[in-house]
C-alpha cells in the first residue's frame, strides 16, 4: 500500500489537535453518527484540563487508497524530547501557524529540528477567519523564520494553504470556495515523499516512544525502516552501539487505524507500528531480525536544564491521603518514567530516601508531579535548581539561558522590561505587533524565570503571553534576588482556629483556612517582613463570663492565598519543601524542629 508519514508541528494553542480531529472526520475514520469528544487525541486528563498536548500520539487515515500516518506532537519546548524522536519517523511536516499570532518560539524550536532533518515543510496558516488575522504578514514572517533557520532553497519553496481547523476547510487561495480539507489531503500526497524504506532487507525498526499498557505490558512504537514484521517471528533488540540487549519473539503487532491500535499479523517497511513482547528494549534501541548486526542511527536529545529532589513525605500528616508513600515505590515509578521519557534523568540523591529528577523545564516536572499525585503518591518536592556546566576551554561556570518572547499590551511593556532586567534578562528585540500590542524578546537565565509566570500574569492583568525556549549555555550572570519576604511557621499540631488566624492577619497573608490540619514546621502564611516568624494558629479565644456585643464575636477573615502546585514550587526557598498528596498541597520547612532549623542555619552561615 502507498504510505505517507507526516507530523503536525506548531506552537501551543495554534490548533494542531483540532485540525487532526477534522482530518479524522473528513477521511471517514469516524462513522457519521459516532460520538467523538473534541480534541480526540488529547486523551490524557491533564492534557484535556490544560488544553495542551503532552504526549505525542499517532493516528492514521485512509485517503483515496493512500494511508496517511499522522503524528500530533507537543508544542511546549519542555516536551521537546518527544518532538525530536517523532521527527525521525516521518518524511514530511505540516507547520501550523496562527494567522494572528504568527510564528512563535515553539514554532521556531520544532521547525528548526525539522529543517535540520532535511524535511520539506507544508505551511498551513490556520484561523484565517479570526477578525485580527494578518495573513500576508504572517506568511512573510514564516519565510523570514525559515531563512533565519538556514533552510535550503528547496525548503524555502514551501507550499502554503489557508485554513480554519475548527470550521474544517483549507484552500490554496483565499478567493476559492471554503468547503473541506481535500486540498490538504491532496497536497500531503503530492508533496510528501513515500517512506524511504527497503522491503527487501531483513526487518529493522527504531523505537521512538515507549508506554506501559495494563494488558500488553511495555509497548514500543516506531517506524519500520526495512523488511516486514510478522507475529511470532524471532527478533532481537540492539542498543545504539550495536550491543544485543535481548532476544525474544514478536508476540503482538499493532497498527494505527484511526484513533485505535488494532492487532495485525503483518506490517511492511515504511509503516508506523507498535510492538509488545520486549522486557528490556527502550527508546532509541533498534528492534530487528536475528541476522541484523548494526543498529539504526538515533537523534541525540537536548540535555535537561532543571533538577528537583523528590523525597519521601516525612511530615506528621504523611500517609493519610496517599497509598504510595515509600521510597521504593517512588523510585520505581520515576525509573519507569525515565525509561519512556528520554528528556528526564533520575539519579540517587545525597539525601536519604530521595532521588534527583532532572528535566527540560518547570512545566514538564510539574506535569510529572501532578500525574504521580493523581496516581496516589505522596512526595516532598524541593525548589527547582538549574544544572550548571563548566566550559572546558576557560573553566568558567556556565548556566542555561532561554529565549523568552512576550506579547503584551503597550501599557504593561514597561513593568515587564523592569521585571526581566531584575531577573538578569537581556532585551534583544522590541517591536509593535499590531492592535496596541508589543512583542518583546529577551535572553534570560533559566533560574531567573523560575516562578515568574504567576507574577507576569498579575503584572499584565492576565493579558500577556510568555513563551520560552532553551537557547544555550552562557557564563554565570551573577546573583538574582529571590523571595524578599519571610514566612509564618506553625509552632503546634492540630486544626487551625479562625480566631488565631484573624489575630495573625496583620503579620501577613494566610495560606490556610480555619479547620486546616497544621503541624510544627508547616508554613501557614507569608510574613510582611524579610524574616521567618514562628506563630500559633491553634490559639482559641479565652472564654470569660463577661458578655460582649455580638460584633466582637464575629471573626471576618481575609480570603487566604491558595496556591496551585506550580505556584507552590516556585514560591518556596531552598530550605523549604512542598508536601504533595492526592488531596493537599502544603508548604513546610525542610527541618520541622525550630532548634534543628537554627542549627542548620548557623552551619550554613559558617560554611
Amino acid at each position: 500500500m502507498d504510505i505517507r508519514n507526516i507530523a503536525i508541528i506548531a506552537h501551543v494553542d495554534h490548533g494542531k489537535t483540532t485540525l487532526v480531529d477534522q482530518l479524522l472526520r473528513q477521511s471517514g475514520t469516524f462513522r457519521a453518527n459516532q460520538q467523538v469528544m473534541e480534541r480526540a487525541l488529547d486523551s490524557n486528563d491533564l492534557e484535556r484540563e490544560r488544553g495542551i498536548t503532552i504526549l505525542a500520539k499517532c493516528t492514521s487515515v485512509l485517503w483515496q487508497g493512500t494511508r496517511i500516518n499522522i503524528v500530533d506532537t507537543p508544542g511546549h519546548a519542555d516536551f521537546g524530547g518527544e518532538v525530536e524522536r517523532i521527527l525521525s519517523m516521518v518524511d514530511g511536516v505540516v507547520v501550523l501557524v496562527d494567522a494572528a499570532e504568527g510564528p512563535m518560539p515553539q514554532t521556531k524550536f520544532v521547525v528548526g529540528k525539522a529543517l535540520r532533518q532535511g524535511l520539506r515543510p507544508i505551511v498551513v496558516i490556520n484561523k484565517v477567519d479570526r477578525p485580527d488575522a494578518r495573513v500576508q504578514q504572517v506568511h512573510n514572517e514564516i519565510f523570514d523564520l525559515f531563512a533565519a533557520l538556514d533552510a535550503t532553497d528547496e525548503q524555502l519553496d514551501f507550499p502554503t494553504l489557508y485554513a480554519s481547523g475548527r470550521a474544517g476547510w483549507a484552500v490554496a487561495d483565499l478567493a476559492e470556495p471554503r468547503q473541506d480539507l481535500h486540498a490538504l489531503f491532496d497536497l500531503v500526497i503530492r508533496h510528501v515523499p513515500p517512506p524511504a524504506a527497503d522491503p527487501g532487507q531483513p526487518f529493522a525498526m527504531l523505537v521512538t516512544t515507549l508506554e506501559s499498557d495494563p494488558y500488553l505490558g511495555r509497548v514500543l512504537t516506531g517506524l519500520i525502516h526495512s523488511g516486514t514484521a510478522r507475529v511470532n517471528m524471532p527478533v532481537k533488540a540492539l542498543s545504539h552501539d550495536g550491543r544485543v540487549i535481548e532476544e525474544t519473539r514478536l508476540t503482538k503487532l499493532l497498527a494505527f487505524r484511526g484513533l485505535e491500535r488494532k492487532p495485525t499479523d503483518e506490517a511492511e517497511a515504511g509503516d508506523i507500528v507498535a510492538i509488545a513482547g520486549f522486557a528490556e528494549a527502550t527508546v532509541a534501541d533498534t528492534l530487528c531480525a536475528p541476522e541484523v548486526t548494526e543498529a539504526l542511527p538515533s537523534t541525540p536529545i537536548d540535555p535537561p536544564t532543571l533538577a528537583m529532589t523528590f523525597a519521601v513525605n516525612d511530615s506528621p500528616l504523611a500517609g493519610r491521603e496517599g497509598s504510595k508513600v515509600t521510597s521504593r515505590m517512588i523510585v520505581e515509578r520515576l525509573r519507569r518514567e525515565a525509561e519512556g521519557n528520554v528528556a528526564i534523568r533520575v539519579r540517587e540523591s545525597e539525601e536519604k530516601d530521595a532521588v534527583e529528577v532532572a528535566g527540560r523545564g518547570e512545566l514538564q516536572l510539574g506535569v510529572l508531579i501532578e500525574t504521580m499525585r493523581r496516581e496516589g503518591y505522596e512526595l516532598a518536592i524541593s525548589r527547582p535548581r538549574v544544572l550548571l556546566k563548566t566550559d572546558p576551554a576557560t573553566g568558567q561556570r556556565q548556566e542555561p539561558i532561554e529565549e523568552v518572547q512576550i506579547d503584551v499590551d503597550e501599557e504593561f511593556a514597561g513593568v515587564v522590561v523592569e521585571k526581566m532586567a531584575g531577573r538578569k534578562g537581556e532585551m534583544i528585540d522590541m517591536r509593535p505587533s499590531g492592535g496596541g500590542k508589543q512583542r518583546l524578546t529577551f535572553y534570560a537565565p533559566t533560574r531567573g524565570l523560575i516562578g515568574y509566570q504567576g507574577e507576569f500574569l498579575t503584572d499584565t492583568r492576565g493579558t500577556g503571553i510568555m513563551s520560552r525556549l532553551f537557547h544555550g549555555y552562557a557564563p554565570w550572570k551573577g546573583s538574582i534576588d529571590g523571595r524578599r519576604n519571610g514566612v509564618l511557621i506553625s509552632t503546634g499540631d492540630g486544626a487551625a482556629v479562625a480566631y488565631a488566624l484573624w489575630n495573625l492577619e496583620d503579620r501577613g497573608p494566610m495560606f490556610i483556612t480555619p479547620g486546616t490540619l497544621v503541624y510544627q514546621g508547616m508554613i501557614v502564611g507569608a510574613h510582611t517582613r524579610d524574616n521567618d516568624l514562628d506563630v500559633n494558629p491553634l490559639k482559641g479565644k479565652q472564654l470569660t463570663n463577661i458578655r460582649t456585643t455580638a460584633k466582637d464575636e464575629a471573626v471576618r477573615l481575609t480570603p487566604p492565598i491558595l496556591m496551585t502546585l506550580e505556584q507552590a514550587i516556585a514560591y518556596i526557598a531552598d530550605d523549604e519543601l512542598v508536601e504533595v498528596t492526592p488531596k493537599s498541597i502544603r508548604l513546610r520547612k525542610r527541618f520541622l524542629d525550630p532548634n534543628e532549623r537554627k542549627r542548620h542555619a548557623r552551619a550554613a552561615v559558617a560554611g
